[in-house]
């Protein structure tokens, strides 16, 4: 998969809050596929805190299907410090690294963080969106910004995510009577569309599949 870089990282965190500021007016909420979507990936990403560095796991599954296709791993030393809301400062390399090492470029990435849903709106799923140039979404575990009501105790539920008075993202419920994921744009993808791939790609348990298999993957290698 050949990238083309969009920005220097070496950066300090004032700048990495206005480069974030800067490049969310570039995100594209609306479907810009380039084709079917006929492949779609999912990246976990670590830690290894005695050495240093960082690592990602790239999955690759076929669509709808959902079966295995390629993988692909990096390890690289951390460079970015730890700061709330800019994540992706230190985990973007490594997730770029990975995806560099495929042999094909999937139609969709799935990321396990936030993408709209971010107090600058511009997460981790909006970053490598916008490096990889690929439609990308953000399925997130857990909340950092926003708040929802009423949601439904069945699967396909859903109900907004505001924060300050905007919608930022849908709670999706993929499994019945289990914790929602969090579902925002990445890139090149409307909110509506991104929900209609979670729920496809998550056909039995709460996360996407893409998700569970590189997790699988990351700490099968690890081990």
């Amino acid at each position: 998969m050949i990238i083309t870089p969009l920005h220097d990282w070496n950066l300090d965190p004032r700048r990495a809050i206005e480069l974030q500021k800067q490049l969310a007016y570039e995100v594209i909420a609306e479907d810009k596929f380039d084709a079917p979507v006929k492949t779609v990936a999912g990246i976990d990403l670590g830690y290894d805190a005695k050495n240093d560095t960082s690592r990602a796991v790239v999955a690759v599954l076929s669509f709808p299907a959902l079966e295995f296709i390629e993988s692909a791993e990096a390890i690289l030393p951390i460079q970015f410090p730890y700061v709330p809301g800019l994540l992706s400062f230190r985990e973007t390399p490594v997730a770029i690294k990975a995806l560099e090492k495929l042999k094909i470029t999937p139609d969709l990435i799935l990321c396990d963080g936030q993408g709209l849903a971010h107090p600058r709106r511009f997460g981790i799923a909006c970053h490598i969106g916008l490096i990889t140039d690929v439609p990308t979404l953000g399925a997130a575990k857990s909340l950092l910004v926003g708040k929802f009501e009423n949601l439904g105790e069945t699967r396909g539920s859903t109900a907004p995510l505001i924060h300050r008075n905007e919608q930022i993202g849908t709670a999706l419920r993929t499994k019945d009577k289990v914790q929602p994921v969090y579902v925002s744009v990445g890139h090149r993808i409307r909110l509506e569309t991104a929900i209609d791939y979670v729920l496809q790609c998550a056909p039995k348990y709460r996360l996407p599949e893409t998700t569970r298999l590189a997790d699988k993957m990351a700490s099968y290698r690890k081990r």
